[in-house]
Formats: C-alpha cells, sequence, structure tokens
C-alpha cells in the first residue's frame, strides 16, 4: 500500500514511489488509492506503516492491527522529520519505535523501542540506515508475537518535528561551526544545505569543524552543477 504516481524532477514526469519499484521488484501485489477507505483490501490482519503520508481514517484503523515504524524516541520527534530535527537540535542519541497507528500523529501506545548514540559525524543517511536494521529487528519481534504489549507514550516531553521547508536549508554562516556541520549533516544525503561561499550560491552536502575551530565545506555542488570537493570547487573559481 503506497502513495499514487507523482510528478518528480526537474521534467516532473510522472514516476512511481519507491515503495511500488520495490514491491514490484519482489512480485508483490500494489495498491495505490488517492486516499484509503474503509473495506481497503490489504489481504493482511497486520499493517506496517512507514512515511506513508496519508490520512488513515479511524474506521480503516479498526480494521485491522496498524503498526507504525517511527525513526525517533517517541514521544520525542513526533512528526515528518524527526530524523532530521534530532540531528539539527544536537541530540545525543536517537532511536526507533514501533507503536500503534491511531488518529492522533505518532501518539500510539508503544510495542517496542530501542535507542542509539548520535555523533558529530552521523548524517541523516547514516541514521536512516542504523534505523532500518533497528526497526527489521523490533517488527520481526514484535509481529512474532500473537499478543503484543502496548505501553501508552508518556504525557511529557512530546516534541514535533516539523517537514523540513526552504528556510531550513539556510546555513546561517554567522553561527558556530558544530552547529552548522549538524545543520549540513541533517539535510544530506537527500535534501542539501544552502549557502553563499565565495559570493556563490551553493548546496554543502559534508563538512567538518577544521583544525581552526572553523566550518569547513568538504563536498558541495554549485547551481546547475554536480557534487565535488570543496577543494576542487574552489581552485575552479582561481
Amino acid at each position: 500500500l503506497t502513495r499514487p504516481d507523482a510528478p518528480k524532477g526537474r521534467g516532473r514526469k510522472l514516476a512511481a514511489p519507491p515503495a511500488r519499484e520495490v514491491a514490484e521488484r519482489l512480485g508483490l501485489r500494489v495498491l495505490q488509492p488517492e486516499r484509503p477507505l474503509p473495506g481497503l483490501d490489504l489481504g493482511a490482519d497486520t499493517v506496517v506503516v512507514c512515511a506513508y503520508g496519508l490520512l488513515i481514517p479511524e474506521t480503516l484503523l479498526a480494521e485491522g492491527l496498524w503498526l507504525n515504524v517511527h525513526p525517533s524516541l517517541l514521544p520525542r520527534w513526533r512528526g515528518a522529520a524527526p530524523v532530521e530535527r534530532a540531528i539539527l537540535a544536537g541530540d545525543s542519541v536517537t532511536g526507533v519505535t514501533i507503536h500503534e497507528t491511531v488518529k492522533e500523529l505518532d501518539a500510539g501506545p508503544v510495542a517496542a523501542q530501542e535507542s542509539f548514540p548520535l555523533s558529530l559525524d552521523d548524517d541523516a543517511g547514516t541514521v536512516f540506515a542504523r534505523s532500518a536494521e533497528i526497526a527489521e529487528r523490533l517488527l520481526l519481534r514484535v509481529l512474532a508475537d500473537g499478543s503484543p504489549t502496548f505501553v501508552p507514550q508518556a504525557e511529557d516531553g512530546v516534541t514535533y518535528a516539523e517537514k523540513i521547508g526552504p528556510a531550513d536549508r539556510v546555513l546561517d554562516l554567522a553561527r558556530p561551526a558544530e552547529e552548522l556541520v549538524r545543520h549540513v549533516h541533517a539535510l544530506s544525503p537527500h535534501i542539501g544545505a544552502r549557502a553563499e561561499l565565495h559570493g556563490r550560491p551553493v548546496t554543502v552536502w559534508r563538512a567538518q569543524v577544521g583544525a581552526d575551530g572553523a566550518f569547513e565545506p568538504l563536498e558541495v555542488q554549485p547551481e546547475g552543477g554536480r557534487r565535488m570537493p570543496a577543494d576542487a570547487w574552489l581552485r575552479g573559481l582561481r
């Protein structure tokens, strides 16, 4: 069950969501309704949801057990961009939560949860990859339990991970170097942080805190160009 095909890329050509591409490669039946409605023939009593992005009505949720995979330690970072927001905030730890899907956003009772540390070297790509490994293991455990136990989420500590917007991509070069590196890593390798360096607009994909404590871009992409090492880009400016 995935979202309908949608325009993608610069040419805005209609393209299938990744879930459909993988499902078809595995020979699985694919459903792509404009919106999920009661009576949808899913062929399963338990449904695993991950980044679906469409509202599931309560009447459909009542027809079976819906488990949501969320890459954060709920109730922290409910919402659309939990991985990015955790890195941006400088969290030292994050994790994966398997919880029952309910009407309220990411608020259902928890069946399983596991944490792991974050470092300054982590970007969104490494966190998503680690989360996927943990999610698979947790899901297998929950699905193997004929009657999993669900624990209500704590009422305190709730934060919301708003969707990343254009303003979130802009680097404020007046901020501390460590904060700027987190900003770059939070948006890499899928979104990209934007900055003006040496009078030129670029997307910064990788960065570090330099030996002198300053912000040091390592990989950039000039407008209309390809990704390249920052030092190669600088040589091209001379």
